[in-house]
């Protein structure tokens, strides 16, 4: 069992994930981790899976485009450390921010999440992703996370068999699926820690912020309708192994 999973979802990255990847790399040599790559190809039409395997990366493809949040389920639900990293393909976080998310875990915390809000963060970005990213922020703790200021940001540690289950829970394959995970687990009580970190925005985003921000709030509807319905109290899969297997179809 490796100490560190590090699950990447990739939809058509072959020009921005190598980078990362060896970035990923060079860290756990200096840092003496051990630990273990996923990179989930969501569907790509490009050499994503290729780029990926040859800098050493445990590749899982997904027949078709499914979502991110799919792609990072699948990997999740597959990853064998003890701690499990969810970092997004450009990098924009940097590995050397991990020992923040680790000593917040260390302090009780059982889900340390990055954010770009908070004091003494770096944040390269422009200013109309920081407008829209905080006016969705300030929708989502209006309507569903309390406490959170940046749901969103892609680098996200989950350290116990507690917080791991939440993906066996989840539903949203799409881009809320931040949004989804922190809710169920402020409802189930989860300890919850926001981690300022630095940021640099990559060229190359799938996200449209526009549209994908009338999306997820759309998503945030859906989630508080299922809580509410029961059906996140349903009888989940009773292995991660089947629970990833049902993944194997596409969205749900």
């Amino acid at each position: 069992m490796p100490d560190l999973s590090i699950i990447i979802p990739a939809y058509n990255e072959a020009d921005r994930l190598p980078a990362f990847l060896r970035h990923v790399n060079q860290w756990a040599k200096a840092d003496g981790r051990d630990i273990e790559i996923i990179v989930v190809n969501d569907g790509s039409t490009d050499a994503t899976a290729q780029v990926a395997a040859s800098e050493g990366a445990r590749v899982i493809s997904l027949e078709r485009n499914s979502g991110k949040g799919a792609a990072v389920r699948r990997g999740m639900l597959e990853a064998r450390g003890r701690l499990r990293l969810f970092a997004d393909a450009d990098g924009a976080t940097r590995m050397t921010e991990l020992a923040a998310l680790e000593k917040a875990v260390a302090e009780g915390a059982e889900i340390a999440i990055a954010s770009r809000e908070g004091e003494g963060t770096v944040i390269v970005s422009s200013w109309l992703r920081r407008f829209l990213g905080r006016w969705f922020n300030r929708a989502v703790r209006m309507g569903s996370v309390k406490g959170i200021r940046d749901t969103q940001c892609g680098f996200k540690l989950f350290a116990t068999p507690r917080a791991h289950a939440l993906f066996e829970a989840a539903k949203e394959n799409g881009f809320a699926f931040d949004v989804e995970l922190l809710f169920l687990a402020q409802r189930q009580n989860i300890p919850t820690a926001e981690v300022p970190v630095n940021w640099k925005e990559i060229p190359g985003s799938k996200v449209r912020l526009a549209r994908d921000g009338w999306r997820m709030l759309k998503a945030v509807r859906r989630i508080r309708r299922r809580w509410k319905a029961g059906e996140y109290s349903k009888q989940q899969p009773k292995s991660q192994s089947e629970a990833a297997a049902a993944l194997r179809t596409g969205p749900q």
